[in-house]
């Protein structure tokens, strides 16, 4: 993991770009850290680092684990057929 400068980076940051490639770049101002550069490979990737840093979707994945601490999960199987009784069908 690299660390450099928020000055840094805007002087070089295509520079810094290719090197988010081999891992991530926290960005520093006056010291302390203040974002992270991160090298994505497709919107999949995109979409789970926005999710994990969703308060909302956080809170959603809370309810559901106390829901399956409480006994309250839907089964694998459940989970599937529900699914799929909602999936419109092509034709």
């Amino acid at each position: 993991m690299k660390i450099a400068s928020v000055a840094d980076v805007k002087a070089k940051f295509s520079g810094y770009l290719k090197a988010s490639e081999q891992g991530p770049i926290v960005v520093t101002k006056n010291g302390k850290p203040v974002a992270m550069l991160l090298s994505v490979k497709d919107e999949e990737e995109i979409e789970r680092l926005l999710l994990a840093h969703s308060p909302k979707f956080q809170s959603i994945l809370e309810v559901a684990e106390k829901q399956i601490r409480d006994g309250k999960g839907l089964s694998h199987e459940d989970f599937w057929r529900e699914v799929e009784a909602e999936t419109p069908k092509a034709g």
